[in-house]
């Protein structure tokens, strides 16, 4: 008898849990849709419901921690997205959004660090490269940033951000003619505002020899 109920118990438990988890799926699915659709309350509530109904739920607090974003919570956002990391650590998305939180209240290092381990997770993620390369341009590491850049355009030669910015560094490095050459590309792509760089910061002769 003593059997039968543990039996009958770890199934309850078992059951219990995998409606918890169904409910909690429903419920980031839900909010999903609502913040997909700009409509960030709606979207919150339901992310509070998802945790409520699973509290390891580390996909939910992602997207709260977004939710809270949208609200400018920042701090509110950090903890979201410190507790998703926490729950789980290959969490690309988490990594990358608290990288742009912490960009932005200034923390230059923390972002580089969170950069780097989406870097570290999926080394073709070409938006962890060229915000790392941002941070870094913060912190006056122009070589390290410049190397971001180009691996950036190795992945993908017509990434007109990267050229701009690598035209950029190049530039406050004291690599004015490589820079310029970096900021023509970028003009050549489509980037419009190149271009007054250029008139700003180039002359003539940045375009005689070539720089590579």
């Amino acid at each position: 008898m003593k059997s039968f109920i543990l039996t009958c118990f770890s199934f309850l438990l078992l059951t219990f849990g995998a409606n918890a988890q169904g409910d909690a799926i429903a419920y980031l699915q839900d909010g999903s849709k609502h913040y997909a659709s700009k409509n960030y309350k709606e979207a919150f509530l339901n992310f509070n419901k998802a945790i409520e109904a699973d509290p390891t739920f580390a996909q939910a607090y992602y997207m709260r921690g977004n939710a809270k974003k949208a609200f400018d919570d920042l701090h509110g956002a950090m903890k979201d997205l410190n507790k998703a990391i926490e729950l789980n650590h290959n969490l690309i998305d988490a990594y990358f959004i608290r990288g742009t939180l912490k960009f932005e209240l200034q923390d230059y290092y923390g972002a580089i660090y969170d950069f780097t381990k989406v870097i570290d997770l999926n080394p073709s993620h070409q938006q962890a490269y060229y915000s790392r390369g941002m941070a870094k341009q913060q912190i006056e590491a122009y070589e390290d940033a410049i190397n971001d850049c180009t691996k950036l355009i190795e992945l993908n030669p017509r990434n007109i951000d990267a050229y701009f910015l690598r035209g950029l560094l190049r530039i406050e490095h004291g690599r004015t003619e490589a820079g310029c050459l970096d900021l023509s590309k970028a003009g050549e792509l489509g980037d419009i505002k190149a271009y007054e760089v250029i008139r700003e910061k180039c002359n003539q002769k940045c375009f005689v020899r070539e720089a590579y």
